[in-house]
């Protein structure tokens, strides 16, 4: 693993970054003597979120969706997307070379170490004991787990780091991969931890028990842990926490955001202060007629996502818009369908400051991981999975699974949830990890179908960055891409 990315001084990273705390600026500080109060451990903790979507191009502010979901079968790099990383990744070309790859990589092992600082400081220092201090170390341990959470989806075998590294020798930074299944408990322990969070927090953004419990049943769901997934996803329900908005726009309207259907999110301009959402970048064109700002890697052609859409399904023209206002002119164009879905009226010219925060975890998720467990664990839907997956489609405005298809078998009510997911879910970071969990033989059908036909069972997985193997002679490629 590189240096800069375990380097134990790590909290010079956590000082610069914090610019919401209002901090008095420190030239030079070590992780020994930075906590000495609850206010440095909470801007320990702060750090960590910045790490995953604070600037441009950070994990969750634009990395994830640019390097994920153009693997997919929904997604692919348009006429403007010049950029041959970017078409190696919707052509299905692209090997461990990628940028992008080494980026997901970098900026991960990166958050990752700001909370293993964060734990083990705050852990370590006796006067930091108090309840508040007890939830900054459960905040930090759910961030990990998400961050790990996304590594092991994409890379598998991963080097699995809990500790601050304090020294520089080849022992200590040349970790080796860690089995899947390792990972994977030590990410459910993260998350069980995590939920002796406050249900509510009072600063928005931060981490509760049901993001914990949330993040955590879908842990469990990618494991196949049936019973599990199920139940964890049941206490969310059953606790009244959470419910979904009427109207399915305001899961993404700034004025609603950090609302009752929203479990988890990316803050954008609230909670760190930082850049603003660089998919509403991807959203409206600036300009037209024409396609303009960043769009060109939003197409969809004839048969895609835009398509698969009912027309009365009400979520069609919330999550694309076919017709624009310009700013320029103020005229109403006809365009090709847009992703509209983050698109920001209060900033059409500079749509990178956009508020709108993207989010992770939200209860229609919930519902729909709920809806899945059950008949993976029932071999066959119960009314209870219909009346989950049908909250969904009620909102929608469109029939009920349970109304139309009463009967379905096991094998097409799993499809029916896998699309209600396709479209609840649009460019919220949830296609590709959907694909590859259903195996390559499903991956490679889907794309395929897509015209991507460079498709390969290896492409369940994203190579490890050949930097990272050149750095580090214990880290072994996944076995696929060897």
């Amino acid at each position: 693993m590189k240096k800069n990315i375990i380097f134990s001084l790590a909290v010079l990273f956590l000082v610069s970054a914090c610019n919401t705390l209002d901090e008095d600026p420190k030239a030079f500080i070590s992780s020994t003597n930075f906590y000495k109060t609850t206010e440095d451990a909470d801007a320990a903790v702060i750090a960590i979120h910045n790490a995953i979507n604070s600037s441009t191009h950070t994990l969750y502010n634009r990395l994830i969706q640019i390097a994920t979901e153009m693997a997919t079968d929904d997604y692919e790099a348009g006429p403007r997307a010049r950029n041959a990383h970017v078409r190696a990744l919707s052509n299905l070309t692209h090997d461990a070379s990628n940028d992008r790859m080494i980026e997901l990589w970098r900026q991960s092992y990166d958050g990752i170490n700001r909370a293993n600082v964060a734990i083990d400081n705050i852990a370590k220092n006796p006067n930091l004991n108090s309840q508040k201090d007890k939830d900054l170390i459960n905040e930090a341990k759910f961030l990990r787990a998400l961050l790990y959470f996304n590594l092991v989806r994409w890379f598998g075998d991963v080097p699995l780091v809990l500790h601050e590294t304090t020294v520089l020798t080849p022992e200590a930074i040349n970790v080796s991969n860690t089995p899947e299944a390792d990972v994977y408990t030590q990410i459910e322990n993260d998350l069980i931890d995590a939920e002796a969070l406050p249900v509510v927090q009072q600063n928005k953004g931060r981490v509760t028990s049901g993001a914990a419990k949330s993040i955590l049943a879908k842990v469990y769901l990618t494991e196949k842990k049936w019973q599990k997934a199920a139940e964890k996803s049941k206490e969310i329900i059953d606790s009244k926490v959470y419910d979904l908005f009427e109207n399915y726009a305001d899961v993404f309207n700034v004025a609603t955001k950090n609302g009752k259907e929203h479990i988890f999110s990316a803050q954008f301009k609230g909670l760190t202060n930082w850049n603003g959402n660089m998919l509403a970048s991807t959203a409206a064109p600036t300009s037209v007629p024409g396609i303009a700002g960043d769009q060109a890697d939003a197409l969809h052609k004839e048969g895609g996502l835009f398509e698969a859409f009912a027309e009365n399904d009400k979520r069609k023209y919330i999550t694309f818009a076919v017709e624009f206002v310009s700013p320029t002119d103020g005229k109403t164009y006809k365009v090709t369908p847009h992703f509209n879905k983050y698109f920001d009226p209060a900033t059409p010219t500079s749509p990178g400051q956009s508020s709108k925060n993207t989010p992770i975890i939200r209860f229609a998720e919930v519902l729909l991981i709920y809806a899945e467990a059950l008949n993976e664990q029932n071999s066959g839907p119960t009314p209870e999975a219909y009346a989950a997956v049908d909250r969904v489609r009620t909102r929608a405005g469109i029939e009920l699974l349970a109304t139309t298809s009463p009967a379905l078998s096991q094998d097409a009510f799993r499809e029916a949830v896998f699309e209600e997911r396709r479209k609840e879910l649009v460019y919220e970071y949830q296609r590709w990890f959907d694909l590859a969990r259903r195996g390559p033989d499903y991956f490679v059908a889907k794309l395929k179908a897509a015209g991507k036909t460079n498709a390969q069972p290896k492409h369940v997985h994203f190579p490890i960055p050949q930097r990272e193997l050149d750095l580090n002679p214990n880290l072994k490629q996944v076995p696929a891409w060897r």
